[in-house]
């Protein structure tokens, strides 16, 4: 049987559990309700921003200004120029980032946040459309604002309910629909999306297989007749070198393929007077390629689907251009 201290522990942990669990379905059901009833105005302030010739300038104060932050780097990350402004740094100088041909994007759930009313005035004199994300359609914001996203009162989770959960909750998913929903507008497609992201797994699978490879330089090339000894043993110093040999014809063409595996092979077979004879004896003839172009993604499920190591790169005509490694790969 359970000691009581363990029926404690077990009793603690139930009701952790249970609270957590509360406070999501809370949040769930609020976002379920706000996408049942898109605020009214949302088509128009999608076509006022698509009409936008500047920046989107994000503003917000606290929790909200953080909520801004992240909705404003998604913009910028989805084919739309942003920049978050903090209003109370913007009350001291930094106003002069907004530009007369931008628009201001304000989060606030109470509509009555101080920095962002003392901003009011001064957006209005450099003259920039103002739409609010608020909770409260007769704040202040909402009176100053030529639309309001109104998503309605909200209840905050948690024993206390005063903490911005709820709230920062419906204004991260409104601001997401407005960033997809405006990235759908411009037609923004993959390799758009791999601009802005160089860096990290998600960038290299979205680039094109030439950009990641590893060049023609860094890659063993064979001519059909060279013997499979004489490969090896050429002097190559290149810190990406493949085992894998790519063997081209005499009309620059890939003809053939011969890899780790395939001299393993030779050895574990004991056949050691291949080594003497032609790579065209053992090779494997036309190997499986990728095209230049295709992006890296593809390459990653071909390498999955077809359980190899390397896949050579080729241009529209079917020379070799560069090898993908499964290594240069594996974490992506």
């Amino acid at each position: 049987m359970a000691s009581a201290a363990q029926r404690r522990d077990n009793t603690i942990s139930f009701e952790r559990v249970k609270h957590a669990s509360q406070v999501i379905r809370q949040q769930a059901e609020s976002v379920t309700e706000l996408a049942k009833n898109v605020p009214a105005e949302f088509d128009l302030a999608i076509e006022l921003m698509l009409g936008c010739r500047g920046s989107v300038i994000v503003t917000g104060m606290g929790k909200a200004g953080w909520i801004g932050q992240k909705i404003s780097a998604s913009l910028a990350s989805t084919g739309t120029r942003s920049h978050f402004l903090h209003p109370a740094e913007a009350i001291h100088g930094d106003l002069g980032r907004i530009g007369p041909e931008d628009l201001v994007l304000a989060f606030s759930n109470s509509g009555e946040t101080s920095e962002i009313v003392t901003l009011l005035p001064s957006i209005k004199s450099i003259g920039v459309p103002l739409i609010a994300i608020t909770a409260k359609r007769e704040s202040t914001l909402s009176q100053h604002s030529d639309l309001v996203l109104n998503y309605g009162k909200t209840s905050e989770s948690g024993h206390l309910g005063l903490a911005p959960s709820t709230s920062t909750t419906l204004m991260l998913v409104l601001g997401d629909a407005i960033a997809l929903t405006l990235s759908n507008e411009r037609k923004f497609r993959p390799h758009d999306f791999a601009k802005f992201h160089p860096g990290g797994s998600l960038g290299k699978r979205l680039a094109l297989v030439e950009e990641i490879m590893r060049p023609i330089q860094q890659c063993r090339i064979a001519i059909e007749n060279e013997t499979v000894r004489s490969i090896y043993i050429r002097n190559q110093s290149e810190s990406r070198r493949s085992g894998a040999v790519m063997v081209v014809a005499k009309n620059g063409k890939l003809a053939g393929l011969f890899t780790d595996s395939d001299l393993a092979r030779l050895l574990e077979r004991q056949q050691d007077s291949q080594f003497d004879q032609s790579i065209a004896e053992v090779m494997t003839t036309g190997p499986l390629t990728i095209q230049k172009g295709t992006r890296t993604e593809v390459a990653i499920e071909t390498l999955a689907c077809r359980n190899i190591s390397e896949l050579p790169v080729v241009d529209l005509q079917g020379n070799p251009i560069g090898l993908i490694d499964i290594t240069d790969v594996v974490n992506l």
